[in-house]
């Protein structure tokens, strides 16, 4: 969208040009609009939105130096919405970094343009513009961060949510770097419907942060733990194999049979285990996991149940 913004905005200036002769700045604002076309055509063929963030503002960048540099000081008010935009399209620092070197250059144009009160005068406002853009674009993501962080997050157990669990599976199968395997439980505690028919909703509810407190204690720090629904959890075991999530599954099992969830009687959990395998989708790791979970429950509760996997040719 921006980059269509820009074409509409730079295309006729380019045009206007071309028609006045001007055809060293006829050349860059030409460059800019196809430079835009190819980051559109770049996003629409891959999806990747960072690279193209980075180039955008690389290109801004580049076209208000260039604009200034052959036409002179008239140009220089094409930095500030140059400067701003940079915080629109990439993190903060990034951003800032890169205008900080567009200055730099930018000084060194207008050195001998310009007195050297009024080369001052446009440095420090343009400073406060990257100054109070800075400290609005790092606000906001802060705000955004843990606005994001209470969306995802279960209310009562402080775990995860099922919302963070399809975006962390769609992330990791997005994911094109090499990596370790890894895999993904569901745990299901037994007969939990007995216990909230026989002590109550509140009892239940105590029961089910006590087990997250387990899970975190035999979880590793890269792992990942989400309140899926009701009394079932999920657990990505970032980098495990099926044989080391089966051993994690285990112990998890284990802790929680030995664990006092629940005063007047033992606590138990049925685990599935599914490889994320590239090859699959989440939606497919899920339904592999349940199938493994429902396996577990049927032949006899507080066991752990591992699908198998093809092994990669």
């Amino acid at each position: 969208m921006l980059c269509m913004i820009s074409i509409a905005s730079v295309l006729p200036f380019a045009l206007f040009r071309l028609w006045e002769g001007s055809w060293l700045s006829a050349t860059v604002d030409m460059s800019l609009v196809l430079a835009f076309i190819a980051v559109i055509v770049h996003v629409v063929r891959t999806g990747r939105h960072r690279v193209a963030g980075l180039l955008v503002t690389l290109f801004y960048s580049a076209g208000m130096l260039a604009t200034v540099y052959l036409r002179g000081v008239a140009m220089v008010y094409w930095v500030y919405p140059t400067t701003i935009a940079a915080y629109f399209i990439l993190r903060p620092r990034m951003a800032l970094a890169i205008n900080a070197v567009a200055l730099l250059a930018l000084v060194v144009i207008l050195s001998s343009q310009l007195a050297t009160l009024n080369l001052f005068t446009i440095v420090v406002t343009i400073g406060l513009v990257n100054l109070f853009a800075y400290i609005f674009a790092d606000r906001t993501g802060l705000q955004t961060r843990a606005l994001h962080t209470e969306v995802e997050r279960d209310f009562l157990t402080g775990v995860l949510n099922r919302r963070a669990l399809d975006r962390k599976l769609g992330d990791y199968a997005d994911e094109r770097r090499p990596h370790l395997d890894s895999c993904l439980l569901l745990l299901d505690l037994d007969h939990f419907k007995s216990i909230n028919d026989e002590y109550g909703h509140a009892v239940g509810d105590t029961v089910l942060v006590r087990l997250c407190t387990v899970l975190r204690q035999h979880t590793r720090a890269s792992d990942r733990i989400f309140r899926y629904g009701g009394e079932e959890f999920a657990i990505i075991a970032s980098g495990a194999e099926p044989d080391a999530a089966l051993r994690l599954a285990e112990n998890l099992r284990v802790a929680v049979s030995l664990a006092q969830l629940l005063e007047q009687r033992p606590v138990t959990v049925s685990i599935g285990v599914a490889l994320m395998d590239k090859r699959s989708s989440p939606r497919e790791w899920l339904l592999q996991a349940d199938q493994m979970l429902y396996r577990a429950k049927e032949e006899g509760r507080n066991t752990v149940r591992v699908a198998a996997h093809k092994e990669t040719v």
